[in-house]
């Protein structure tokens, strides 16, 4: 039986391999959405661009939400857009 699952599953051993490497990359992802270093220094790079007056206070609002939601695991629609 090994050698028959061996042969009928070669020529899929290459999707298997993306698809690994997607959850991989995922994992990472995820990872790096909730290591707190990262999310101050996005948090502080809001609050600056808010000082510049690139952003407006809803947007500065808005942006905060989406970080501090990405960190606790939701990666949905945020309210109130």
């Amino acid at each position: 039986m090994g050698l028959l699952s061996l042969v009928f599953g070669w020529p899929v051993a290459p999707l298997r391999g993306v698809i690994r490497l997607g959850e991989l990359i995922q994992e990472q992802v995820e990872r790096e959405m909730r290591d707190p270093t990262v999310v101050r220094h996005r948090l502080e790079e809001i609050e600056a661009a808010r000082a510049a007056g690139l952003i407006s206070e809803e947007e500065e609002a808005l942006q905060m939400r989406e970080v501090l939601q990405g960190m606790m695991g939701g990666f949905g629609p945020v309210e109130g857009r």
